[in-house]
């Protein structure tokens, strides 16, 4: 086959498709030579056409480029990179591997893909990634843009892609089943949830092979590319392009449910990991002193800040711009919505490793126009020590708030000594964050549970990880997870015990929906889903971690407990204020008191377990009380009138955690009077009472 080229273009980086061609542009700074390899199809064991870029006419400054005519849109491309391969050094280029573009839009991973064979010497052409050419103009979006929604109006719902719909009970076609057009056929699950956002775990190509023994990388943090979905999430496995195709169609879905689109987002490492051990699959071929932190002090090894084995070099120049130009690349092409950071505070350290001040890449992201209506969530934390919950750089990021999740957990639980912090929390944990007259309350992400640790089934239900069937001896996964399993460890026939964990999960549901912030769900905590005590489930891509949907029919009094209980929250002006509610009168800023069993006299001693709190509307003049007894004993709470603001003064319960379907929550017209007085409170129970 006759391939015509010529000089090309370095910019943009990539592969850029025109109505001539296609103009590739890869960046190397310490390459001697370049090869673009060409091959028929995504299962080609060999490229039909190589093209040797020359260093005279093909490369400006550190940007090797190359116009290659006739070709576009689904071609397959690699490249292989000749020089140095001193490690001591922090060279490993090596001209025998195939290496992926990191600007691919796609990327191909066929069943001869072998990790192995990107780590042993040798040319791994059959086995290796390959990148595909894209041409975004060719999709009809129909008119689609992000939603760009407030954080006062938004409940997050934490998902993975494959484990929503992997399951057969999902009763999806085997095709479908795990896939971006599966969850397409579950959105109306997630419209009659309410929430208002799903935040997928990681969706940029990673390598599943990622994984101790022999296991599979199912959550996905061991990313090979940041443009590209991953493609073994597409349903169509023939078509090399239908990842990005399917990734828009389920956006767009989403987009008109009224659902928003986050991604959580790996830039601190990549699948690399550590330089001796891991693969050759992109970065450290093309230049991993440039990708990577090394150091230069112990023969230039990756410093891992990451736990993963390396870390990924973020305020270089070259790296900062591909990251940004990543980030623009899936708002202004993939439409989503905004993006959540995985151990965010990594790419706060510059080049040595070292913490900053002022990151650039960080200042960038917070300042960039095109970026300027996503949402930014930060992990605040990495895995080296560094923790910036309440101190992280900017104007705009929100946090995953670690502090409430820990509060919250023990002081439900029965701890001693958290009334206080409690109390910070449901106020939006002013306590922690600073700068409270500029900053908008809802940036606080509160959440109880996620990905990483125990469901909430679990948290109820075990006193310890039970990680053996991960492989690692039970010595993977958090010591510390402040939880309680009631009396019996693990699944119990016991009524009595299942009851109260039952009734825990409400306490818990009740308190994240009525707390200042924007809460967060994890997938499968309103039908109770388990991983059998399992908190580091990273490894585990079956049941184990799948949604199972023979839950909600079975957990039909948790997930219409959760459905109601976030219309509440979506239904009340005081969660949707942008400003931090004030124990005084502001403006436009609902009040907030705090009371005991005796109402005006909050009991704020160590020991006490007992705690209410009045928010009232300045605009609307609504009231809620809500009444909290993590006490193991009943109490009697003072219940006061309701203030002049109503004109039929008097209380509805809407809430009583204490009480089983249908008396555990109500819609405000059915719900039953409660005269002013006192309120018998169940042990371990939580009451929300709401004046007309």
């Amino acid at each position: 086959m006759s391939i015509k080229h010529s000089k090309g273009s370095s910019y943009p980086l990539g592969a850029t498709v025109t109505n001539k061609g296609t103009n590739f542009c890869i960046y190397s700074k310490g390459a001697t030579a370049i090869e673009l390899l060409l091959f028929a199809d995504k299962d080609s064991p060999r490229p039909f056409h190589v093209i040797r870029l020359n260093p005279e006419t093909n490369k400006t400054f550190y940007y090797w480029h190359v116009f290659v005519e006739g070709v576009g849109h689904g071609q397959v491309y690699g490249y292989r990179a000749f020089g140095d391969y001193i490690p001591e050094k922090g060279s490993w280029f090596d001209g025998s591997k195939v290496l992926v573009d990191p600007y691919a839009k796609a990327v191909c991973m066929t069943e001869n893909y072998s990790r192995k064979a990107c780590i042993r010497p040798g040319d791994n052409c059959l086995h290796a990634l390959k990148s595909i050419v894209i041409d975004d103009s060719e999709y009809d979006w129909e008119g689609d843009k992000p939603l760009s929604k407030p954080y006062s109006k938004t409940i997050i719902y934490e998902m993975h892609v494959e484990g929503f719909t992997k399951d057969p009970s999902s009763g999806l076609s085997d095709e479908k089943r795990g896939t971006y057009e599966g969850l397409i056929e579950k959105i109306p699950y997630l419209q009659e949830l309410g929430i208002t956002a799903v935040e997928l775990l990681p969706i940029y190509q990673f390598d599943p092979y990622d994984a101790p023994k022999n296991r599979i990388n199912y959550w996905g943090y061991s990313p090979i590319n940041f443009f590209a979905p991953h493609s073994l999430y597409a349903m169509d496995k023939n078509d090399p392009t239908s990842p990005v195709r399917e990734f828009k169609d389920m956006v767009k879905a989403l987009h008109k449910a009224g659902i928003e689109v986050i991604l959580d987002v790996v830039y601190n490492h990549t699948t690399e990991v550590n330089p001796e051990e891991g693969p050759t699959i992109n970065f450290k071929g093309l230049d991993a002193s440039t990708y990577y932190i090394l150091d230069k002090k112990n023969n230039y090894k990756f410093l891992d800040f990451s736990g993963c084995g390396n870390s990924f070099n973020a305020n270089h120049s070259v790296v900062r711009r591909m990251i940004m130009d990543s980030l623009r690349y899936w708002v202004s092409e993939m439409h989503v919505d905004g993006f959540r950071f995985d151990l965010a505070s990594v790419l706060s350290r510059d080049e040595e490793g070292n913490p900053t001040d002022n990151p650039p890449i960080l200042w960038e992201i917070e300042s960039d126009p095109i970026l300027a209506g996503t949402k930014m969530i930060a992990e605040a934390w990495d895995a080296a020590g560094l923790y910036q919950v309440g101190s992280f750089v900017g104007d705009r990021w929100s946090e995953w708030n670690g502090v409430y999740r820990d509060v919250l957990r023990r002081f439900v639980k029965g701890d001693n000594d958290l009334i206080g912090s409690f109390a910070g929390c449901v106020e939006g944990s002013h306590h922690i964050f600073q700068n409270q007259e500029e900053r908008d309350p809802n940036r606080s992400i509160n959440f109880i549970t996620c990905h990483d640790g125990f469901t909430m089934n679990d948290l109820v239900s075990y006193n310890s990880k039970h990680n053996l069937a991960n492989g690692e001896n039970n010595n993977d996964g958090s010591n510390d997870n402040f939880s309680w399993n009631h009396g019996h460890e693990g699944d119990t026939d016991n009524g009595e015990i299942d009851h109260l964990r039952q009734k825990q999960i409400k306490n818990f549901f009740t308190l994240l929906l009525l707390s200042q912030g924007t809460p967060m769900i994890l997938m499968g905590d309103e039908v109770r889903r388990t991983q059998n005590g399992n908190n580091n489930a990273y490894c585990q891509d079956n049941e184990l971690s799948w949604f199972n949907w023979n839950d909600p029919i079975h957990h039909e009094e948790m997930l219409n407990f959760v459905k109601k209980i976030i219309k509440f929250n979506l239904q009340h002006q005081v969660f949707q204020t942008e400003r931090f509610w004030s124990s005084k009168a502001r403006a436009r800023r609902p009040i907030i008191t705090w009371h005991g069993v005796d109402f005006d006299n909050p009991d704020w001693a160590g020991n006490s377990h007992a705690i209410a709190y009045m928010l009232t509307s300045p605009n609307t003049g609504e009231q809620i009380f809500i009444i909290v007894n993590t006490f193991w004993e009943a109490l009697d709470f003072e219940i006061p009138e309701p203030t002049i603001f109503t004109s039929q003064p008097e209380w509805k319960c809407i809430v009583d955690t204490g009480n089983r379907m249908p008396h555990d929550i109500f819609e405000y017209d059915d719900a039953p009077v409660i005269k002013p007085g006192h309120k018998h409170l169940q042990p371990r129970s939580v009451v929300v009472l709401k004046s007309t």
